[in-house]
């Protein structure tokens, strides 16, 4: 399976550390846990980075980095039918954070499936650094990723 992000060239070195997350928290993770998050498509992951923006900021020096997993990695499942119905309200709520950081902290599995706020009928993936398994993930070469101009009209 290939999952997908999109980050800032100056982040490059840290796009697969949960350094950010550790920093600032997310939906799906506390303050203080480290969780890469990452998206099933190249799109969604524009999309999931997109709608993060500053209205007034149109990035560039963009650069897109998908990573594999092996075939045989465990993974675990959130569905949209397991979560409150308000888990796609902004400021996220603090029970998407806690069922983050508990999969962090049970340590079961480097990768848990999420449902994506954006678009619910696809998904997120959130991975463990701090997982045995999480040195199975194979990074593929960056690749530099622009938005189309027209999404700033």
């Amino acid at each position: 399976m290939r999952v997908w992000r999109i980050i800032l060239k100056l982040h490059l070195s840290q796009a697969f550390d949960g350094e950010g997350a550790r920093q600032f928290g997310g939906r799906w993770n506390r303050l203080g846990t480290r969780v890469v998050y990452a998206s099933a498509t190249l799109s969604l992951a524009a999309l999931e980075f997109f709608v993060n923006l500053d209205r007034d900021t149109e990035p560039d020096q963009l650069v897109a980095i998908s990573a594999d997993t092996p075939d045989d990695m465990r993974i675990e499942y959130i569905g949209v039918s397991d979560l409150p119905k308000n888990w796609r309200s902004y400021p996220v709520t603090e029970e998407l954070q806690d069922l983050g950081t508990a999969w962090v902290a049970s340590a079961s599995t480097a990768m848990l499936v999420v449902p994506s706020a954006v678009i619910p009928e696809e998904r997120n993936y959130l991975l463990s650094p701090a997982h045995p398994d999480f040195k199975r993930f194979r990074l593929n070469k960056p690749e530099a990723f622009h938005f189309d101009p027209r999404m700033w009209k």
